[in-house]
């Protein structure tokens, strides 16, 4: 301890310079910091360092309030404040002075004063507007010291309504000739994406210029930046691909100054960086992938094992190759970096070997049969963090054949685990895999029995929630529903028996649940002996008040008959006079529901639980009340969030001059007695309140179903493990070549007889059997996160359409893709091309390029077919937007399928028509029409063979959309050789930028065998937005009503008088407003969402730029019209 004291008091001077000689090395005698520092080491107590440090702060404050007080003074004062404050003591005093000496000392005073504010205060701190002068004031210096305190602080913290202020100073340092200031300005700019990121939407070209910087530090800081932009939209930066190589093989290579090194590791942080990057850019993309395979293998083969961070630099390594579209020799090598790291004795190395088999077994299961005997003494493990790793590695390979041994092996480690964020994962883990792969109802319930004793009140409330849930929702059978309700009665009836006092509080409600609602199923079970219980439960000094509240609820609903009545009558008069309010009530209701059966069959029947209930989640039974309090001259209500947002505007520093007073008379826009809205000034004190703009699609695994891998000639299973093992958990080799698998089974079988093994290896080898069954086959395996093509044991009942029985059979097999890299790129396209409300006919394609795929145009589609179908399939084509699209060369064209578009639509304006899937002949597109008042899609069915296509059942479904079939009978044929279209109305029910329409289509082929397709279909937002006419007066009249809004500085057409209508005009023309009136600098804009959602819009200019203010009754609807209001005024 004394060396760490000594080294912190040798560093301080160089630091801060506090001593007067510049050369000195240690903190003088007379040094008030020094004494200070020292002064705590030599305490023996906690309660004498308060002491000292009360004293401390006493001092400071005194002398900091002197006149006479110098700026050198001050610094040392900020400095011993400082300390102060970091060790827990607050010195809020000093925060005011800190900002003073920040604004008005020398460069190293001002130094020690930025210090002190970006350890004082936060972002939200009031006290932090009194700063944004100074440091506009220094971003404008010409010393290049003040300039990069004044970055440093802005990159740290920085109020977000401030950005627009300060934003065209950073920007311009990006051009700075000294590369510290361009580095820290990229800096800035990446704190202002993480807080505001539509505020620095206009300058993504300015960053592809950073990364392109020859200064490798302003390189490294963009960055930063690219990381969390491919993360939201990876479609987006696929064009920096080669770049991102390039600068990898140059770091790789040594290329980058000395200065970069780490342990003579090249700049290993900037390849971690650059792993990440590559990983999400070549996640499920071929194309993409093959341009890094070869700077990724020289990565893994310069990494060498020789310090932590190469272990670091191979770990993401791993991670990468399995992320990216894979290639065997890579996997091969990657598999043999992870069993090194696995096999490793020190512990940091085991645990990272862990960490990435938990990551890789996902694509690839079988990888850890290999080390299953390792994982298996990892189970054992002295190190905790050692066992929860292996944990979460078999939580990841679970599926229905071992799920009973590793819940045994989670609960086990639960119970002596003392760790409550361990508890709450754990036992949501153990939760989910009993529901899932339960194998028997017994087992069921006596695994949440365990969970729910072990996991106490520190486990997710949604855990005994779903379980509620599950048994009063039901199964697909009956009689599983009666079975598991009477066990689960008959076990919780048991450890009431037992003695309930050791039991949570969750578990106990959870018992008195199931027993009110289904103890009548156990015929041998008298009602009255469990009133006796659950009025015990009442009289424990254990029981919570809210516990005793669902105990009584239970007994409500239990008390028949004479004994019932007379328990209920002894239980109500206990607690009618209790303090709790809900005691009291609920005491109530079962003294009046125990008189009365007939009112107790009403309120509380039998099985009431399986009856969907219908919430009125819009409240508009308050409607009346509502319109009579606003008629009233009540204000409308506004969000707690809206308040906080709208108190903190009031507080923050207003940018704008006073706006002038307007050329208008007010008879002209008088609105009763209230003021117009063209009357309200905008405040430019922008929110910086940015909407999710990307699709945040991708799945969380790679999908290497049906792709050729190779792992080499002995494959994974290691040649020292024993016949035994390999005969209990055989693993087929499919990857393997005809030839190589010959070679396999002739060493197999000349593989001599084993020797007789000891006792504890047999058992491990059972536990490694029983753990790792089911991972020998592709088929068999059901990896949580995946698709699992195992019945499940627990099978909810179907809420939506399309699950009848003579459905889901045809469906089980086709899984459901998630949103990918076609999600994506669609999501980028839809919004850059010309999809928007003046919509033409499509131009024609571009040459087509070939690609081996069936993604869909516009969407995903998954097809169940054979093997032999998959060959068979025709080639893609990629579309010039840049979807791929599966065609068909005799499939015919837009114009064609145009022709079959009901008459009623054809001289509406229409979207191109895209192809939505196929499969063999039968082909699936899709465009959307304009009306007035609606927006129809239309899907056209196209059956080009000469059989008929027999059984078809079309289905649309939306979160964001409803849908509603506009053909009077459903279509359940199509001929040879035809077409037939259905059309459906679309209408919003909640906006988004992007919404999607997914769909299922079963059928019947002429051969007899059932099948499915799944497709989706997008569009923006914009294709649903229609001009509302309105005058100024009803404008006026809504806009006060309105309670969701949002601002944001739009960018102006062209800098004349004429600036707001043209841009006006703009809007109007791109997105179909209706511009109500401008006056002056002044607009106002109405538009609506179909059906009858409307918006309104304020504009003003300010500033050389468009302040615009919408406000709507939809919460998310300003927001996603601001978005297509800044891509209208981009396109143009």
């Amino acid at each position: 301890m004394s060396d760490v004291v000594e080294k912190t008091l040798t560093a301080l001077p160089s630091l801060l310079s506090l001593d007067s000689q510049p050369g000195a090395a240690k903190l003088s005698s007379t040094s008030k910091l020094g004494n200070l520092i020292r002064g705590i080491t030599e305490l023996t107590s906690k309660h004498e360092e308060e002491k000292l440090i009360q004293r401390e702060l006493t001092s400071i404050k005194e002398q900091v309030s002197s006149p006479n007080t110098s700026m050198r003074q001050m610094k040392e004062l900020m400095v011993r404040a400082t300390y102060c404050e970091m060790l827990g003591y607050e010195a809020s005093f000093s925060y005011i002075h800190a900002i003073k000496l920040a604004q008005q000392g020398t460069a190293l005073e001002k130094r020690v004063g930025y210090l002190a504010v970006s350890l004082f205060l936060n972002e939200d701190h009031e006290l932090l507007l009194l700063l944004v002068n100074t440091v506009l004031k220094d971003l404008q210096s010409t010393n290049l010291i003040e300039v990069c305190m004044a970055l440093t602080v802005v990159s740290q913290m920085f109020p977000k309504d401030m950005i627009p202020a300060i934003l065209p100073l950073v920007e311009e340092k990006l051009n700075h000739p000294k590369e510290i200031i361009r580095r820290k300005a990229v800096l800035a700019l990446y704190k202002f994406y993480q807080i505001a990121p539509n505020q620095v939407q206009h300058i993504h070209n300015k960053f592809r210029k950073a990364l392109c910087d020859k200064d490798p530090g302003v390189m490294t800081a963009s960055l930063h930046i690219y990381l969390q932009m491919i993360k939201e939209n990876p479609e987006g930066y696929k064009d920096l691909t080669a770049s991102v190589v390039t600068i990898l093989k140059q770091v790789v290579g040594g290329k980058l100054p000395m200065d970069f090194n780490y342990h003579s590791v090249p700049a290993p942080w900037l390849q971690i960086q650059l792993l990440r990057i590559l990983s999400l850019l070549g996640k499920n993309d071929h194309s993409t992938s093959e341009i890094m395979y070869e700077v990724l293998d020289e990565s893994l083969r310069r990494a060498e094992m020789n310090h932590n961070i190469t272990y670091a630099i191979l770990y993401e390594c791993v991670k990468c190759i399995y992320t990216i579209h894979p290639k065997s020799e890579l996997l091969e090598k990657a598999a043999k970096c992870i069993g090194n790291f696995v096999l490793s004795q020190k512990i940091n190395l085991k645990y990272l070997g862990l960490k990435a088999l938990t990551y890789v077994v996902q694509q690839d299961p079988r990888l850890a049969l290999q080390h299953q005997m390792t994982i298996i003494e990892c189970l054992d493990h002295p190190d905790l963090i050692i066992k929860r790793e292996t944990l979460e590695l078999l939580f990841r390979i679970t599926n229905a054949q071992n799920v009973t041994v590793i819940v045994e092996k989670m609960l086990e480690f639960l119970r002596i685990s003392k760790d409550d964020y361990t508890t709450t994962d754990l036992v949501g883990k153990v939760a989910e895999l009993a529901e899932k792969y339960a194998p028997d109802n017994e087992w069921f319930i006596e695994t949440m029995n365990t969970v729910f004793s072990v996991g106490g009140d520190v486990m997710q409330p949604d855990i005994p929630n779903s379980f509620l849930k599950l048994l009063s929702e039901g199964f697909d059978s009956v009689e599983e529903d009666r079975k598991l309700r009477q066990f689960a009665v008959d076990s919780y009836v048991s450890l009431l028996q037992g003695g309930p006092g050791k039991l949570p509080q969750r578990f106990l409600q959870v018992i008195s649940w199931v027993l009110g609602e289904y103890s009548h199923l156990s015929e041998e079970l008298d009602p009255a002996t469990v009133l006796s219980l659950l009025s015990k439960l009442l009289d424990s000094k254990n029981t919570s008040s809210e516990t005793k509240s669902w105990v009584l609820v239970a007994m409500t609903k239990l008390c028949e008959g004479r004994a019932g009545v007379s328990v209920a009558r002894e239980v109500s008069e206990t607690y009618s006079s209790s303090l709790d309010t809900a005691l009291r009530q609920r005491a109530q209701e079962l003294q009046h529901l125990s008189q009365d059966s007939e009112l107790r069959a009403r309120v509380l029947p039998r099985d009431a639980s399986r009856e969907p209930l219908e919430v009125d989640s819009s409240l508009s039974f308050l409607d009346g009340f509502v319109s009579e309090a606003l008629a009233a001259g009540a204000a409308p209500y506004k969000p707690p969030h809206q308040r906080q947002e709208e108190l903190a505007q009031e507080k923050a520093l207003s940018l704008e001059p006073y706006g002038l007073s307007l050329p208008i008379s007010m008879s002209s826009c008088s609105i009763g007695d209230r003021q117009s809205p063209t009357l309200l000034s905008v405040s430019s004190g922008l929110s910086g309140d940015s909407i999710e703009l990307s699709h945040k699609g991708g799945s969380a695994t790679l999908k290497l179903d049906g792709v050729k891998r190779v792992w080499g000639r002995e494959g994974y299973l290691s040649k020292r493990e024993s016949v035994e093992e390999t005969a209990q958990v055989e693993v087929p080799s499919p990857l393997r070549s005809p030839s190589q698998q010959g070679e396999a089974d002739k060493s197999h079988n000349q593989t001599p007889t084993p020797t007789p093994t000891p006792e504890p290896e047999q058992e491990k080898q059972q536990l490694a059997s029983s753990l790792f069954v089911g991972l020998g086959s592709q088929s068999s395996v059901c990896l949580m996160g995946k698709s699992d093509l195992t019945n499940q044991r627990f099978r909810r009942k179907a809420r939506c359409p399309g699950t009848s029985s003579g459905s889901s059979e045809i469906t089980s097999n086709s899984i459901v893709s998630p949103p990918s890299m076609v999600d994506s790129l669609l999501y980028n396209n839809l919004l850059d091309s010309n999809i928007t409300s003046e919509l033409d006919l499509a131009s024609p394609q571009s040459p087509p390029q070939l690609s081996q795929d069936l993604s869909t145009a516009n969407g995903t589609c998954d097809v169940d077919l054979t093997d032999r179908d998959v060959t068979a399939n025709n080639p893609s084509i990629i579309r010039d937007n840049g979807v791929v699209a599966a065609e068909d060369p005799d499939k015919p064209t837009d114009l064609c399928l145009s022709s079959h578009l009901p008459a009623e639509l054809s001289g509406l304006s229409r979207s191109e028509i895209t192809a939505l899937c196929s499969h063999q002949s039968l082909h699936l597109s899709a465009c959307h029409v304009q009306g007035d008042d609606s927006l129809a899609l239309v899907v056209f069915i196209l059956n080009s063979s000469d059989s008929d296509v027999q059984q078809m059942l079309l289905q649309l479904d939306s979160d964001q959309l409803e849908v509603s079939s506009v053909s009077e009978s459903p279509v359940q044929e199509v001929r040879g050789d035809s077409v037939v279209v259905c059309q459906y109305s679309l209408t919003v029910k909640r906006p988004s930028v992007l919404v999607e329409v997914c769909g299922v289509m079963s059928f019947m082929c002429s051969v007899g065998t059932p099948q499915s397709v799944q497709f989706s279909y997008k569009l923006p937002l914009a294709s649903f937005i229609r001009p509302l006419t309105v005058s100024t007066e009803e404008y006026g009249t809504m806009w006060l009503a309105f309670s969701h809004d949002t601002k944001q500085n739009l960018t102006l057409m062209r800098e004349d008088r004429e600036s707001l209508t043209a841009t006006l005009n703009v809007l109007k023309n791109k997105l179909q407003l209706h511009v109500v009136e401008i006056i002056g600098m002044e607009g106002i804009v109405a538009c609506r969402l179909l059906p009858d959602q409307p918006c309104l819009m304020h504009c003003r200019i300010n500033a050389g730029t468009l302040a615009v203010w919408l406000r709507s009754p939809i919460p998310d609807l300003p927001d996603c019209l601001i978005y297509h209001c800044q891509r209208a005024l981009q396109e143009h």
